[in-house]
């Protein structure tokens, strides 16, 4: 029984790690209309690790731009998503915005840059 006991904690010591790679880290949008409402994209990542993955954080680059994570762990090998939505309202022209992602991930996806652009046609009132 002691072996048994010696083992698991051997197992415990060596855990795995959380990694994440996503499919893409640049969304164009291309042109939308400045009073066309917000406009939103899914980036899908998946835990390539073998421990659960948490997103700790993911802030944008501005106001503009709102960032949507899970709050759970993504388990190993399972997907997720990190959803940006873009408001361009009073914000004509071009725009180049980032989300910086925080995971608990020791080495491959622990801080990762995702981001979106496109040009804001103006609202001709």
């Amino acid at each position: 029984m002691a072996m048994a006991v010696a083992a698991a904690g051997a197992f415990g010591i060596n855990a795995g790690e959380p990694a994440v790679e996503f499919t893409e880290l640049v969304h164009d949008f291309g042109t939308i209309a400045e009073n066309g409402g917000p406009v939103s994209h899914e980036f899908e990542f998946i835990n390539s690790g073998d421990a659960p993955l948490m997103v700790v954080n993911a802030t944008a680059s501005c106001g503009c731009t709102r960032p949507d994570f899970p709050k759970k762990p993504v388990a190993a090998s399972k997907k997720g998503k990190i959803k940006v939505t873009y408001l361009p309202a009073g914000r004509p022209g071009e725009f180049n915005k980032t989300v910086t992602v925080k995971t608990n991930a020791k080495k491959k996806g622990k801080k990762v840059t995702l981001r979106i652009k496109g040009f804001v046609t103006p609202d001709n009132k």
